[in-house]
């Protein structure tokens, strides 16, 4: 069986107060509320800075049990040394405390910047640097800097896989020695919905499928019409089986190899009008997921409307 998992990019908006999130509710409360209306949130905040253990085990406890997160790699490692010489920045976002979620940690997404062009070296380099599973995750995370060996990471038992996916941005990506790196790492390319600004691509690369949706026809602005929901929803029904939509827009001819299920990750990033929570809450409807969830947008949980 797959697991669908359907969320948003982020949580914490100022406009989605008194609006996705019901008047009167407190900030500390909105991840809480969150992740009671979707089954998965993925979290930006580690883009832009290291997090620290006490956040994540506080982010575990606050959700459902059987929430997911995804969560965005620093862009430290992805922006600045641009998948240069990373090992240290990588046992850095390691020891920072990801691995605190648990059983809750999906996948963790990589976003390639806009003017990062493909090198097979350097991506293949890359990829191998990632952590296949926890315990590479605790091996790694000890070569961190000194100040955050206090952190404790080995107190994170288990040896269960870690996915990864990456999002690209730049056209020389489009080619299939990249597509042919990430099927022999089973690294998802993202399915990035971009209203054109960057590429778009289906190729099928890991046994799993990541998808972002930043707005259908303005850039984090734009919602989406009940039409592509139906279009977004065939799609994730298609991967969810192991096969893919007929009219797939491929960067290689040869199709993935054939499954009896791939999970799918699908998050929501057009944040900036509120239509984000409640694009996300359609597609889960028009999915049949909605019933195991405890909350409504908008609508305190208990409260008779």
């Amino acid at each position: 069986m797959s697991d669908i998992r359907i969320g948003i990019s982020g949580w914490r908006y100022g406009p989605w107060r008194k609006d996705f999130y019901p008047e009167g509710l407190r900030q500390n409360d909105e991840l809480a509320f969150a992740s009671r209306t979707v089954n998965s949130i993925e979290i930006n905040g580690s883009f832009y800075s290291l997090q620290t253990p006490e956040r994540y085990r506080h982010w575990h406890d606050e959700t459902p049990n059987d929430f997911i997160f995804a969560l965005k790699g620093p862009r430290f490692i992805t922006h600045m040394r641009r998948l240069k010489d990373i090992e240290e920045p990588l046992a850095n976002f390691l020891a920072s405390g990801p691995l605190w979620l648990g059983d809750k940690l999906g996948p963790i997404l990589w976003q390639f910047p806009p003017n990062l062009q493909f090198d097979a070296n350097v991506v293949s380099r890359f990829l191998e640097t990632l952590p296949i599973d926890r315990a590479a995750a605790r091996r790694l995370a000890t070569q961190c800097a000194e100040r955050l060996k206090g952190n404790a990471i080995a107190d994170v038992a288990g040896k269960k896989a870690l996915r990864h996916a990456v999002e690209v941005r730049h056209e020389s990506f489009l080619c299939e020695a990249f597509v042919k790196l990430l099927r022999d790492h089973n690294v998802a390319l993202v399915v990035a919905d971009s209203a054109g600004k960057w590429p778009y691509v289906e190729d099928v690369t890991a046994d799993f499928v990541y998808l972002r949706l930043h707005g259908d026809t303005e850039l984090y602005s734009s919602g989406y019409t009940a039409r592509a929901l139906r279009r977004w929803g065939r799609r994730i029904e298609a991967w969810s089986i192991g096969g893919q939509p007929d009219d797939a827009h491929s960067i290689v001819e040869q199709p993935p190899r054939k499954r009896s299920s791939r999970d799918i990750y699908c998050y929501f990033d057009n944040d900036q009008k509120v239509h984000a929570p409640y694009d996300a809450r359609r597609l889960l409807e028009r999915l049949h997921l909605a019933d195991e969830l405890e909350a409504e947008p908008g609508v305190k949980p208990g409260v008779e409307t």
